[in-house]
């Protein structure tokens, strides 16, 4: 069987912790920032993790997790 490739718009949204978690910026911080807080905007700033419901669905983009 051939190797599974690695989807290569996800690689570049993710990266892997030393825990094996996922790590993934925030949404809603592309446009329109004229109306948000600046305390939204900070916040938004900060990076996140992937839910654990998301991983089973992320293993199927990126092989190596």
């Amino acid at each position: 069987m051939p190797k599974m490739k690695t989807h290569r718009g996800a690689a570049k949204r993710f990266k892997k912790t030393g825990s094996g978690k996922l790590k993934r910026a925030k949404a809603y911080k592309g446009h329109l920032l004229t109306s948000k807080s600046p305390k939204t905007k900070r916040n938004l700033r900060k990076s996140s993790l992937v839910s654990e419901t998301q991983l089973k669905a992320m293993k199927k983009l990126l092989p190596y997790i």
